[in-house]
């Protein structure tokens, strides 16, 4: 265990608010320059984010800047249908801090 207090003040809410990783060539950029991306529930704010990734990893979130992006209409074989709408999560870590998101939590 670690002695770390913020461990203990981990909820199942926190478990959902964070739905996985956005794993793409723009986001592993980005990695480098100490941000993380998320997707997360559109009924998620930034408060939650920041609660949960600070909770879950044990690291120190700066800022959290959230996309929300509109489903595409996309047609099949003459049928019309909508894709989900989804929302990120970009979050800035403190200098020094990491998450590797290739491992599991």
């Amino acid at each position: 265990m670690s002695n770390s207090k913020k461990s203990n003040n981990v909820t199942a809410k926190m478990y959902d608010t964070i739905v996985r990783p956005v794993i793409t060539e723009k986001s592993m950029i980005s990695s480098e320059a100490g941000k993380v991306t998320f997707l997360v529930p559109l009924s998620a704010t930034k408060d939650d984010v920041k609660a949960a990734v600070e909770n879950i990893f044990n690291v120190t979130v700066n800022k959290v800047n959230t996309i929300r992006q509109f489903g595409k209409v996309k047609r099949f074989r003459g049928f019309v249908g909508q894709r989900s709408d989804y929302k990120k999560a970009v979050v800035t870590l403190a200098e020094g801090q990491n998450i590797d998101v290739t491992t599991g939590i």
